[in-house]
């Protein structure tokens, strides 16, 4: 019984509590529900999100009492009736009657035309003004920086047009402004600068042209500036040096040029840099990326940079993404070795002036595009579809560079090709001059794996019977399995009976001996000077060496 009462009485104190706020929340002002109604008849919206015989505070959807007065409406999601949607205008006069308006939200939902310049007037208690993507066409209202209280501005993806009106600048609880993907013009005013409370401001995908403004520099609160996809030139200010808050920058797609000011490196916060498609030239300074420890995100993609890619790239540990794509960047990346999480990073090195050889650690990234710069040698074991490395200079690959253009460049910068050689450059002999009386040790690359000697004897057993397949005038053709599995077969051909003139015949008898089903490719490239293509011949590349051994090894891989 007792336990009856106490359920009897809480649920008459929630009765009263529920009647109490339902008091406080009903729509106390009748110029206001006037202007509802018209609202819902000018903007053609269903009756049932607003039902003309409930309450709009606590009934009507998207509408925000405070003490019976309108301080919120949101529009976003709502549906327009069949007619109403057949003309979906900015017909929105009766907005002026709700003096205490704080919020107005219509994200997404259509209303084309221009915005109401007395929109600056009359509506002076909004903090939040939201348009994005409602087709809106037409100027920003210049009265629109009347607006002492608007903390936060969204007009983006619509098609407005003119100029971004200075007057934005005198609004002091600007947080947000965003004016991205529309079809303003000019250059960006100077009196942004003036909003110091600003955090986010986005002016990216506009037609807008000259500088960025170096006052850009004060706005000490801002952490994200946005102006990608304009047409903006001059430098990048020094002074966004002093954004000490800032964690996302993107510059890309503009006209920018000069060199990137090394003082940026002292944004801390920075954790995206996005300053591709400009411009900009020069080497990349070192100190740029040393204290930028938080960066997970970085885009120098095609600009004009030289010189080396700085080493303390590897260090920065929560680096995730890096696009230097389509640069003039050089040197070897033999030191790629990355304190971040490698397995899920993505890198593109591409269409720059790499070269050397490349490491094993190139294989452990989640993706990286190595294409069109100048690698030579081996590829790594671990390299599979996650590694993009075609036009490069690595001879046993298909889709590569051409061997003249790879001379060449090699040349031309007094560095040595070795031509997919399996050895490291330091520790290949030294060349030694011709004679009847020197000997040569052969080591081949074949389908970007490298094979010594004594590898070879190995898979053939010492070059056993049990392996010889036939005795040849010119030498033995033996068969023989790798350490990978692999199938191959192997000839070994005395050097001193193997003249220029006779090769073509040696191929093709070597040709004729195994199945053509049994062999890969395209071509062999024998001591460094022939390079003949015969039909369907692996590419094997056969090397100088010293006197250990008086055989060419000429090794073709077979299919599985």
């Amino acid at each position: 019984m007792e336990a009856h009462q106490v359920q009897l009485r809480v649920a008459l104190i929630f009765l009263l509590v529920n009647s109490v706020l339902t008091q406080q929340v009903r729509l106390s002002s009748d110029s206001e529900w006037s202007a509802l109604l018209d609202l819902r008849s000018s903007l053609g919206l269903r009756a049932r999100d607003w039902p003309r015989k409930a309450d709009p505070c606590s009934a009507w959807t998207g509408i925000t009492c405070q003490n019976g007065r309108v301080v919120g409406i949101t529009l976003s999601g709502l549906r327009r009736t069949y007619l109403g949607s057949r003309n979906p205008r900015f017909t929105v006069d009766s907005l002026a009657n709700f003096t205490l308006l704080a919020s107005f939200n219509s994200s997404g939902f259509l209303l084309k035309g221009s915005i109401p310049e007395w929109f600056g007037r009359s509506l002076s208690a909004l903090q939040l003004l939201d348009l994005r993507s409602c087709s809106i066409t037409g100027t920003i209202p210049p009265s629109l920086g009347n607006l002492s209280l608007l903390n936060s501005l969204y007009l983006s993806d619509n098609l407005i047009t003119g100029i971004i009106p200075p007057t934005l600048g005198q609004l002091p609880s600007l947080s947000v402004l965003n004016l991205s993907q529309n079809l303003f013009k000019g250059s960006i005013p100077p009196s942004l600068s003036a909003l110091r409370n600003l955090t986010n401001l986005d002016l990216s995908s506009n037609f807008l042209s000259g500088p960025i403004p170096s006052g850009f520099g004060s706005l000490s609160s801002l952490q994200f500036l946005n102006l990608y996809n304009n047409s903006l030139t001059g430098s990048i200010p020094v002074q966004l040096a002093n954004l000490s808050q800032l964690i996302e920058l993107d510059l890309g797609f503009n006209s920018l040029s000069g060199s990137v000011p090394e003082e940026l490196g002292r944004l801390g916060s920075l954790q995206k840099m996005l300053i591709g498609n400009n411009s900009l030239e020069g080497r990349l300074p070192r100190s740029l990326f040393l204290n930028v420890t938080r960066l997970q995100y970085v885009v120098l993609s095609w600009n004009r940079f030289d010189g080396n890619l700085p080493d303390v790239l590897w260090s920065i540990p929560q680096l995730n993404f890096l696009d230097v794509s389509g640069n003039n960047l050089t040197g070897v990346l033999s030191n790629l070795i990355a304190s971040f999480n490698a397995t899920r990073a993505m890198f593109n090195l591409s269409n720059n002036l790499f070269y050397g050889n490349l490491t094993s650690t190139v294989g452990k990234f989640s993706s990286i595009d190595l294409s069109s710069n100048y690698f030579e040698g081996s590829v790594p074991n671990n390299v599979g579809t996650n590694v993009v490395i075609a036009r490069n200079c690595l001879r046993s690959m298909l889709n590569q560079r051409s061997l003249e253009d790879c001379e060449v460049f090699y040349a031309e910068r007094g560095l040595t090709f070795y031509n997919d050689r399996s050895l490291d450059p330091t520790q290949l002999p030294l060349p030694e001059p011709a004679s009847n009386n020197k000997k040569r040790l052969t080591y081949i690359m074949a389908l970007g794996e490298s094979f010594t000697f004594e590898k070879i004897l190995q898979a053939t057993d010492n070059f056993s019977d049990t392996n010889l397949i036939k005795h040849g005038h010119s030498g033995d053709l033996f068969r023989g399995t790798l350490e990978s599995g692999f199938p191959v077969v192997i000839k070994r051909v005395d050097l001193s009976s193997f003249r220029e003139e006779t090769y073509m015949s040696e191929l093709d008898i070597f040709r004729k001996t195994s199945h053509p089903r049994d062999i890969q490719a395209s071509s062999i490239l024998l001591d460094d000077k022939y390079d003949v293509r015969i039909g369907s011949l692996s590419e094997v590349h056969v090397q100088g060496g010293d006197n250990h051994q008086n055989v060419i090894t000429r090794l073709l891989r077979m299919p599985q």
